[in-house]
């Protein structure tokens, strides 16, 4: 049972480190599109969702892995790894569209 919490403990910080990732590239975005970068914004964007899709993944591989009933206990890391993973999806939805409002600003803006 100690190495099957291990196994997920592992899984566990993995999806962190993805979320992570993601998060970051997400808010860099963001103040990328702040500064009128609309590009690097964008390319940020698609590293972020790069990154969460890792992270998707292996929370994917989890989920099997407990309905095959080779892991242990749901431990508190493995529920921090979701909420991180929910955090970083949400901010993708927000940059993008911060981006999106961004691209806006800077092309409708006067004096253009």
């Amino acid at each position: 049972m100690a190495e099957d919490c291990g196994q997920a403990d592992r899984i566990a910080f993995q999806m962190i480190a993805s979320a992570g990732s993601a998060r970051s590239s997400f808010v860099e975005a963001m103040d990328l599109a702040e500064e009128g970068k609309i590009r690097e914004a964008e390319e940020k964007i698609r590293e972020g969702k790069e990154e969460f899709r890792q992270g998707h993944q292996i929370h994917a591989e989890l989920l099997k892995k407990m309905a095959e009933g080779t892991l242990g206990q749901i431990s508190l890391l493995l529920v921090h790894a979701e909420d991180l993973m929910m955090s970083a999806e949400d901010f993708g939805i927000l940059a993008e569209r911060l981006i999106h409002l961004e691209q806006r600003y800077f092309t409708e803006k006067p004096g253009k």
